[in-house]
């Protein structure tokens, strides 16, 4: 658990860092100086505005970039969920060798390290593959949001019912966007119940994600909304795809269940 608390910490901090905070009011031209201006936010605000303007509309120019980002980390995406569906297959072994080793001496736990390590290359796990799709998708969501809010022509234009530039005035996208996140997060704990610990932390992030999103959109131009919804839905189709055995399973069960009673 201090793990994971100091990993927070850690993506947390790297966020500030990226978000450059003194540069928000900023337009993002060709002439923005640093690392973070040049490879990440002006790329990203050319490919939007190159995008939009071959389809003519700066929403759906955003709609396809959403999902050119979500593409191109779906490889590491699916890496993720069968690590993480491994993890779950070898819990009783690790469970086991928690119990074998139980003594909390420096040269029992050295043992327990050696057996734990042994036991994720037998299986080809590889633990820390689940925070790699976060990591990269936070300076992308990042660079996202400034390519937004600093690229002027996307301010200029309107898309359905509101400007990209500015909040929903009827707060329709960050309700949708609240949902979806829901959602998303609801099947991606489909199959969890082998590791309780880690059900208790998604359940508990199933409830808070989806308010914050919410409050984030609310004060966020609805362009950063719409990039939510839309890849929100890429998300859960894409769990839908990858789990479709254990969500099926999950239905039957429930199903079964509700048959019962």
């Amino acid at each position: 658990m201090k793990k994971r608390i100091l990993l927070i910490i850690g993506l947390v901090s790297m966020m500030l860092l990226l978000a450059g905070c003194t540069e928000v009011n900023k337009p993002i031209t060709s002439e923005s100086t640093g690392f973070w201006n040049e490879y990440i936010v002006y790329p990203l605000s050319v490919l939007i505005i190159e995008v939009s303007n071959f389809l003519g509309d700066y929403g759906l120019g955003i709609i396809v970039v959403t999902i050119l980002i979500r593409l191109a980390i779906l490889p590491l995406m699916i890496k993720q969920t069968k690590s993480s569906k491994a993890m779950q297959a070898i819990q009783p072994e690790m469970q086991a060798l928690r119990e074998k080793y139980s003594s909390k001496d420096a040269a029992t736990q050295q043992k327990l390290q050696q057996e734990t390590m042994a036991l994720f290359q037998k299986y080809g796990v590889n633990p820390l593959a689940g925070c790699f799709p976060l990591i990269v998708q936070m300076p992308i969501l990042i660079g996202f949001y400034h390519a937004i809010t600093r690229t002027r022509e996307i301010a200029n234009h309107s898309f359905l019912w509101f400007d990209l530039g500015d909040k929903d005035p009827y707060y329709i996208l960050p309700v949708v966007a609240g949902i979806t996140t829901f959602i998303q997060q609801k099947i991606t704990m489909v199959g969890m119940d082998s590791n309780p610990q880690m059900a208790a932390q998604m359940t508990m992030m199933l409830y808070i994600m989806p308010v914050m999103i919410v409050v984030f959109a609310i004060n966020f131009p609805a362009a950063l909304s719409l990039y939510w919804v839309v890849g929100n839905i890429f998300m859960i189709i894409q769990t839908y795809f990858i789990k479709g055995p254990d969500l099926r399973k999950a239905a039957a069960g429930n199903a079964g269940g509700a048959k019962k009673k």
